[in-house]
């Protein structure tokens, strides 16, 4: 079915929101009338919704329904939905929904997502699980992708203030606390009192954005902070766990389950610390078949690393042990691979505790507890490459605009973030970068993700092309497959394609791009690839033509084009796309003048059928003789 003039914009498609909605509960999207099916349709194609549903009146008049198209009373449907735990997302209106889900409602920490939308997608309302139930992050992503505005009338929102119930989750830490203690701070928070927070691990970075200015900071000896962040499962009434803490453990062979749980369960509590902040658990590589820890380790998605047992000994410990010398190599297992797996400036929280079976347990079980500098959740955390294209914001992709949407934290070049500035929420960060420090950015954006956080890695253009994707993606696959968090290229618009479009058509036959840049590509094969893009008869599109430091290689590219092609050549000089001082003229090759081209600017040179008239240029789908069916 054809969208008609008042459909939605498309969706684009994102394997990422697929991802994320499969880690919230199967989504569904309910349409309470037959307006609504066009917009289904799309929210299903884009993976915004892993089943649709229409009323029984609405679908009866689709005339061929498809298979998996669920029918039924929207009562039935939501109640169903509800029981699952999944998000919701209704078109429809906003009266008939709440109607329909007043039965269902129990408390705001337990009511799933339910988000409601008029059915061009245009106005989009997180109507039930707002922080808790990330319907106000779903809401920001269907209207990036939709074009449409988020409806929110919430007191953090309206005032844009942090919303302390849900921040903690785009960084990837874990929620601690009753919800009665989350209630009274929210409602702390609402009646204007000053709040202070204080933050033993994890990234501070939240404080920098708009939203997280407004609060205090609590000293380490002060009491009656409102909130804490770290590993301590005592002290404020409510907290966010970084995952920082690491479990060292040791046991008998064949251990029992119920030991081993014990004695976790035990030592972090005795501790005072959280099973929330928990990253994982570590041991000697002996112990990588012992099935306990294993079991231990799926069921409560802990990762397992080993160490071999040279390395353990040479961690110095505060209790070593003779008999575990002599019988695994290295006089310490717990305390050792705890402190190797925390890595560098670790520090030892619980020194090893040993446990014996009691009742019908068997086995005995070594455990110690220490901390990391810096938090370890990679299977949280996301890592977006996003091309922001050549600068208007009208250029921007939709599959762009979502992924902007979703990431807290956004890391790319000054000029390139100032860009996408209209775009930011207030509780959005931004790390501005050099120019050319593109590993460093590309390392501290992968690190952040792999900490649990959801981050933007943002070039111009296209990131794939010429951008950082090719970079991050390297740096990834360096990383051990256990400590790789989800990784997403965004496409882009890419100035080639921009200049093109300003110009005509030039790039309707084959074409290459060429960058003269020889930072990272040495000149003689730069000279190579121009010669060969001469010989072939391509269009080519040159990028970082000229600059101060670099005032000849462009003029060599023209004389080794000049070689093969005319001087009536038309070439296209696009400076500052999709800005405000946008400037494209059309050229030959024989009058181009060097000096009047920048970084700024790109060139696209045509190939032997390419030709210029009336101001714009086009290359011909065929060479002269060829004829198109």
């Amino acid at each position: 079915m054809a969208p008609s003039a008042d459909s939605p914009r498309p969706l684009a498609l994102n394997a990422v929101n697929t991802t994320s909605i499969q880690q919230m509960g199967a989504s569904l999207a309910l349409g309470l009338s037959v307006s609504a099916w066009p917009l289904l349709q799309q929210l299903q194609q884009a993976g915004q919704a892993d089943r649709v549903g229409l009323t029984p009146l609405a679908a009866a008049a689709l005339k061929n329904p498809p298979c998996d198209l669920l029918i039924a009373p929207a009562a039935e449907l939501l109640t169903s939905q509800w029981r699952s735990g999944g998000p919701t997302i209704v078109i429809g209106a906003l009266g008939a929904v709440t109607r329909l889900i007043a039965p269902l409602l129990s408390d705001k920490q337990n009511d799933p997502a339910v988000v409601v939308m008029d059915a061009r997608g245009q106005q989009i309302v997180p109507l039930i699980g707002g922080h808790a139930a990330g319907a106000e992050q779903l809401a920001h992503a269907l209207a990036a992708a939709l074009g449409g505005q988020v409806v929110l009338t919430g007191d953090a929102a309206s005032q844009q203030r942090l919303a302390l119930d849900a921040f903690g989750e785009a960084w990837g830490w874990v929620r601690g606390g009753t919800s009665k203690n989350w209630h009274e701070l929210m409602l702390s928070q609402a009646s204007g009192q000053q709040l202070t927070v204080f933050q033993q691990t994890g990234t501070d970075l939240w404080r920098s954005s708009a939203a997280g200015q407004g609060l205090g900071v609590a000293a380490g000896t002060e009491q009656g902070f409102a909130l804490a962040i770290g590993p301590r499962s005592d002290g404020a009434p409510c907290r966010w766990h970084p995952a920082t803490l690491w479990i060292g453990i040791g046991c008998e062979r064949l251990s029992s389950l119920e030991l081993i749980e014990r004695a976790v369960d035990h030592a972090l509590e005795s501790a005072g610390l959280a099973k929330e902040a928990v990253a994982g658990i570590s041991s000697i590589e002996a112990k990588g078949d012992e099935p306990a820890l294993l079991h231990l380790c799926e069921h409560r998605n802990w990762p397992l690393r080993l160490f071999g047992g040279p390395a353990l000994a040479d961690v110095t410990v505060p209790t070593p042990s003779e008999v575990v010398k002599a019988e695994m190599g290295t006089a310490s297992v717990a305390e050792a691979s705890a402190l190797l797996a925390s890595g560098e400036d670790a520090q030892l929280l619980q020194a090893k505790r040993i446990f014996h079976a009691e009742g019908s347990e068997q086995g005995a079980v070594t455990v110690a507890i220490a901390e990391a500098a810096n938090p370890l959740a990679p299977k949280k955390g996301e890592l977006h490459l996003i091309g922001s294209g050549p600068g208007s914001l009208q250029l921007l992709t939709a599959d762009a605009r979502e992924a902007l949407s979703r990431c807290i934290l956004w890391v790319g070049y000054g000029l390139y973030l100032d860009l996408l500035e209209p775009l930011r929420r207030c509780d959005q960060v931004r790390l501005d970068g050099q120019l050319t420090r593109e590993r460093d950015r590309c390392w501290q954006a992968l690190n952040l993700a792999r900490q649990g956080g959801r981050v933007a890695l943002i070039s111009s253009g296209d990131s794939g092309i010429y951008g950082m994707a090719g970079l991050a993606l390297q740096l990834w696959m360096d990383l051990p497959e256990t400590e790789r968090p989800q990784f997403q290229v965004h496409p882009g618009l890419s100035a080639l394609q921009l200049a093109a479009a300003r110009a005509g058509a030039p790039l309707m036959h084959d074409f290459c791009t060429i960058s003269l840049s020889d930072r990272l590509t040495p000149w003689e094969v730069i000279e190579r690839r121009i010669e060969a893009a001469a010989t072939g008869d391509f269009v080519v599109a040159l990028y970082n033509p000229r600059s101060k430091e670099r005032d000849w290689q462009l003029a060599r590219a023209m004389e080794i084009l000049l070689c093969t092609r005319p001087m009536t050549t038309p070439v296209v000089m696009a400076r500052q796309l999709g800005r405000s001082d946008e400037h494209v003229s059309i050229h030959n090759l024989g009058n181009l003048r060097p000096e009047d081209v920048d970084m700024l600017t790109v060139l696209v040179i045509g190939n032997s059928s390419s030709r210029a008239q009336d101001g714009r240029m086009v290359t011909p789908r065929g060479y002269p003789g060829a004829s198109l069916s």
